[in-house]
């Protein structure tokens, strides 16, 4: 699988499309507007983040117990915290993220396969809502080892998967890579991290999610063909995949590489580029940094683990 490097020619708002013949990348304005955006209409609900509620003791009409049979012909009760109502359940239930880890638990490879372990009971303690669709789901799953009858950890929280990108741009002999930058509450900080987002279709478009978060978040558009994904080089076994934190959560990433060759020009108009919906609370800046120092530079796993995979790729020649 040999990745292709295209020259890519910049479209900052200061020039004009018609002095750039056929290029086969664009740099699209700052403060990126829903109208430009492919998956707008996804962005603009994704943006809304929190409509629904993150039950902890909240308002709303207590919900009853649930019971699921599993294929093996298992009975799983499914109970609901206070506060999460029989509307915040059924949705739990019917969420793409709940089925997904119940698929994952009886897969072939999976924590239930071979009859050792048993799930017993699901304990709903958070729902929140992404417009119509469940965003993000926490759980506690008791799961006990057969054998020992030793309860084995199970809190979930459930986000589901996600892409990143490592942009690679060389110019006049040097390889950067490109950056965003922005506020991440859950960890109290500023992170110089891989263009990445949530996969938030049904159909699981991958490829065309990546494209389109590296267009929302760095402003520039890539071709799908162009793209190689980095995680298929993992042995099937894996799953394809990355786990950024099994212990706690069920997030799983799928990493994408693109090369490409540019003029300085690029790299100057990308660096410090902001962007984002800013009437939304998303304050994101772009920043380009040689690729050689990125490994010191940044504390985020996609990256790093990005560096891996193609780095790993290069020595054992899947990639030029």
């Amino acid at each position: 699988m040999a990745a292709r490097a295209h020259r890519l020619l910049l479209l900052p708002s200061a020039f004009h499309r018609s002095v750039i013949p056929d290029p086969s990348l664009h740099l699209l304005p700052p403060l990126l507007s829903t109208a430009i955006c492919s998956g707008g209409r996804r962005r603009r609900v994704r943006a809304q983040l929190i409509v629904g509620r993150m039950a902890s003791g909240g308002s709303g009409a207590p919900s009853s117990p649930t019971r699921i049979t599993l294929p093996g012909g298992d009975s799983v009760e499914v109970v609901a915290a206070p506060g999460v109502s029989d509307s915040d359940l059924r949705n739990a239930i019917s969420s793409s993220l709940f089925k997904q880890w119940l698929k994952n638990m009886q897969s072939d490879t999976g924590l239930l396969a071979g009859g050792h372990v048993s799930l017993r009971q699901v304990y709903i303690q958070g729902v929140d809502m992404f417009g119509r669709g469940v965003g993000f789901l926490k759980f506690k799953a008791d799961v006990f080892d057969k054998e020992t009858q030793a309860k084995i950890p199970g809190i979930v929280f459930a986000r589901g998967p996600a892409v990143a990108v490592l942009i690679l741009l060389e110019s006049r002999g040097k390889t950067y890579v490109v950056l965003t930058e922005q506020p991440r509450v859950p960890v109290g900080k500023l992170i110089l991290e891989l263009p990445a987002g949530m996969i938030d279709d049904e159909g699981g478009d991958v490829v065309g999610t990546a494209v389109r978060e590296v267009e929302e978040e760095i402003g520039i558009h890539l071709n799908k063909e162009d793209m190689v994904n980095l995680t298929a080089f993992l042995d099937p076994v894996t799953g394809c995949k990355v786990f950024p934190s099994p212990g706690g959560c069920d997030e799983e990433l799928s990493l994408f590489l693109y090369r490409g060759h540019v003029e300085e020009e690029i790299i100057s108009a990308l660096q410090g580029k902001e962007m984002g919906l800013r009437d939304h609370g998303e304050l994101i800046k772009v920043h380009v940094v040689p690729y050689d120092t990125l490994w010191r530079v940044t504390a985020d796993a996609k990256a790093l683990a990005a560096i891996a995979l193609y780095e790993t790729a290069k020595r054992n020649g899947l990639l030029p």
